[in-house]
């Protein structure tokens, strides 16, 4: 049975392969990506359980039941895989490799960069097209700084589901746990929300999406914080705002990154946005900072992910060392 230092040294290796290697298109391009796959489970689950003849109630339970069979075969298949692989190094790199799979280090900045380098090459227009792939607002209501802040909230909160949270459940529980937890992350993503097709049936993905994250969440602001000065931005600013501003978003989760990100950057961000279900209007975070972001933040609020990602693999490498 693998223990506590077989998932430490697991987690030092799949940091270390996403940061280097990544999601290769010519991989990719030719078999389905397992987070492509879950996105294809909880589409068919929607399919078939969502039925719109239902009662809200019964709605919510068939939602609940699917969120949870639906992770428990996620957990299952994880821990298949980590039997069939041999014990020693060999199956530890192995586990590495695909763990890495799971983890956004590299895509996340890539995407990210993307809309700063947008700006660049197409302009205001090519930028948006480039922050609507990571974005779920609409991209056509915002100007160039609502751009811009739109990429850096996304590169913040995605620094913590996309990245500190799969690491974090690696650590503890091994495969199995970062599988159930990109199950749960992607129902959240797909059917968690509050449109009217959802609310009900995807109301258990977005509460145990919100509990799973509970943790890591505040673990990436932290190093966020941490990583502040790699951006020539302030710490203290970064955990002042955290600590008055985290608790006023909407989700009781993302708040903390992108607190942490508004105060290292002197930037105001969240506040009234527009998605395909209507308008939020959450207060702002840091809300006497600049509001006037631009595609230079984009690059400091990228030094901070290089950072808050070092940051990450050194603790988890000592972490290995001591166990």
């Amino acid at each position: 049975m693998a223990t506590w230092a077989d998932h430490l040294a697991v987690v030092v290796l799949a940091l270390i392969f996403d940061a280097v290697v990544g999601d290769p298109d010519c991989i990719w391009r030719r078999a389905p990506h397992p987070s492509a796959l879950l996105g294809w489970g909880i589409g068919r689950i929607d399919r078939l359980f969502n039925r719109e003849t239902w009662s809200a109630h019964g709605r919510k339970i068939a939602g609940a039941a699917a969120v949870v069979v639906f992770t428990g075969i996620a957990a299952l298949l994880g821990w298949a895989i980590e039997r069939a692989l041999p014990r020693g190094v060999g199956g530890d790199i192995l586990l590495g490799l695909i763990a890495s799979v799971f983890i956004a280090q590299n895509s996340l900045y890539r995407h990210v960069a993307r809309v700063r380098d947008a700006f660049m090459n197409g302009g205001l227009d090519a930028a948006r097209g480039a922050v609507g792939m990571i974005v779920g607002r609409d991209p056509q209501s915002l100007d160039e700084h609502g751009v811009c802040r739109a990429a850096i909230e996304s590169c913040a909160e995605n620094f913590s589901d996309g990245v500190v949270a799969p690491v974090f459940w690696l650590s503890l529980l091994g495969l199995p746990g970062l599988i159930a937890y990109k199950a749960i992350n992607t129902a959240d993503s797909m059917i968690g929300h509050r449109s009217t097709r959802h609310i009900d049936f995807g109301w258990a993905s977005a509460r145990l999406d919100d509990l799973v994250n509970l943790i890591p969440a505040r673990l990436a602001g932290l190093l966020l914080t941490l990583a502040a000065p790699f951006a020539s931005g302030s710490p203290t600013n970064a955990a002042r705002t955290v600590l008055r501003d985290a608790s006023k978003h909407r989700s009781p989760n993302a708040g903390w990154p992108e607190s942490a990100m508004a105060g290292a950057l002197g930037l105001t961000l969240a506040g009234p946005r527009r998605y395909a279900e209507g308008v939020v209007d959450d207060p702002y975070l840091n809300a006497g900072g600049r509001k006037n972001a631009t595609p230079e933040d984009i690059s400091h609020a990228l030094r901070m992910l290089i950072a808050a990602c070092g940051i990450e693999l050194a603790v988890y490498a000592a972490l290995a060392l001591l166990a």
